[in-house]
């Protein structure tokens, strides 16, 4: 679908900056944000104003008082409603034209399965391991961009999977055992706002087809020291998720 006058004005300055077609890529995508918390908040309102076409949310938790440091999508009137209803809402709000769907449910093999199928690129914004190599699984077997980003502290990760073509989560966790934290994570309330916005772009570039990414590529943020790294990563012919052709 062509962009109308309403988006031509609305995306004006971006289109200054790349062209037309790239805007109506981005219009035509749908991309499944898997977490609505830190890293999900600032995504999704990004994608949001930057005019996705259809942007799907997976968030089983409810809006908590310690949240608010880092999830800035919500606020204190939100507190003890699902994330997912907050989202869905609000971002509707911030852009008329992007639809959106949002689902108050924990993602798993189940339903997720039939949401990464229908996605042209999707976004781990998730806190924990177990969930992650879960996507990760998913996203190989049917074949779709997979951008990941992780936190704790001051700092983050981001890296950028293409199915049989990169080295996917697993490959970078074979012959170790993840081992899931019970207490809480620490968060600076700045650091998944950047690490999202990494992921934003990276997500951008694969839908526009334009800039390099991070494949085979592992950024790796310190914001104390404020330390920016990207260490070589390789896809192993071995690993049980990617391994073979």
């Amino acid at each position: 679908m062509p962009l109308d006058a309403y988006e031509l004005e609305r995306y004006g300055r971006q289109l200054l900056a790349f062209s037309v077609e790239s805007q109506e890529r981005l219009k035509n995508s749908t991309v499944l944000i898997v977490g609505a918390g830190g890293l999900g908040s600032v995504i999704s309102i990004y994608l949001t104003y930057m005019g996705i076409g259809k942007i799907v949310i997976v968030d089983d938790g409810i809006v908590e008082l310690n949240n608010l440091n880092r999830q800035i999508l919500y606020s204190d009137k939100d507190i003890n409603e699902y994330k997912a209803v907050v989202a869905c809402r609000k971002l509707k709000e911030f852009n008329p034209r992007v639809t959106i769907e949002c689902y108050k449910e924990k993602f798993d093999e189940n339903n997720g399965s039939k949401l990464v199928r229908e996605a042209d690129v999707v976004i781990d914004a998730l806190d924990n391991w177990r969930t992650r190599l879960i996507l990760n699984s998913l996203c190989i077997r049917h074949g779709k961009p997979l951008v990941h980003g992780g936190v704790e502290g001051w700092y983050g990760q981001v890296t950028t999977i293409i199915p049989r073509q990169t080295a996917c989560l697993n490959c970078l966790f074979v012959g170790r055992k993840i081992v899931e934290r019970r207490n809480i994570i620490p968060v600076i309330g700045f650091t998944p706002g950047i690490i999202g916005l990494i992921e934003v772009v990276e997500t951008v570039k694969l839908l526009t087809q334009t800039g390099e990414l991070l494949t085979n590529k592992l950024l790796l943020i310190n914001l104390y020291t404020m330390e920016f790294r990207t260490v070589n990563i390789e896809r192993n012919p071995k690993c049980p998720v990617c391994g073979g052709t």
